[in-house]
């Protein structure tokens, strides 16, 4: 799965989120202050710490601006200052796929991308793709093939399938598991998972 690092735009790119970082780190050493959920500090009318960056981002065709650590990511800016919590936070690693958005139709993981950084970029959420009285014809099939259990992973799962469609991967199911091997299912629901892609795919 992909991991964008966003060169060669107007917003910031990955040397300076990354420079900043390092600026961040220091402030918060010496200050002593830290942050758990990166609830939006101005919101509450607390001081913005001096090293907060602008973070200008398109989601689901809607702007959002806000101050914020640079530190922050992509996955906690969708839930914590957006409240877009459809996105899941599962390992925080990078390793499950719970929090698979779509960044200019590609699909990543978006616990290991910064916020800042997409300055300009479409996000795309869970919430983007279809509502409960129109459906995505992906949450459609993973609803006709009982492709979930406990529903954590689901979001993810969707978001996935939906950017493969659009893959160059083969017609078998052995593709698709690859292509899909970065959503890990606890439950493991693959083989309905699989059964509503292919249906999906198939146009059935």
């Amino acid at each position: 799965m992909d991991n964008l690092e966003n060169t060669g735009k107007s917003g910031l790119d990955r040397r300076t989120v990354l420079q900043t970082l390092g600026i961040a780190g220091v402030a918060a050493g010496a200050t002593g202050w830290h942050t758990d959920a990166q609830a939006a500090p101005a919101a509450n009318g607390t001081e913005v710490p001096d090293y907060f960056v602008d973070a200008k981002l398109t989601i689901n065709g809607k702007s959002y601006s806000e101050k914020i650590d640079p530190r922050t990511t992509l996955l906690d800016f969708l839930r914590e200052h957006v409240q877009l919590t459809g996105t899941k936070k599962g390992c925080d690693h990078g390793q499950c796929g719970a929090c698979t958005v779509h960044v200019n139709g590609r699909r990543v993981n978006s616990c290991l991308s910064f916020a800042a950084a997409h300055e300009g970029d479409e996000v795309t959420t869970i919430e983007g793709i279809g509502q409960p009285d129109h459906l995505h014809p992906m949450q459609s099939a993973f609803v006709e093939h009982d492709g979930y259990q406990c529903g954590y992973c689901t979001s993810g799962q969707i978001m996935s399938a939906v950017a493969l469609l659009k893959e160059p991967i083969g017609a078998g199911d052995a593709d698709v598991r690859e292509a899909m091997s970065g959503n890990i299912c606890r439950c493991g629901a693959y083989k309905n998972i699989l059964a509503a892609i292919q249906q999906v795919r198939q146009g059935t």
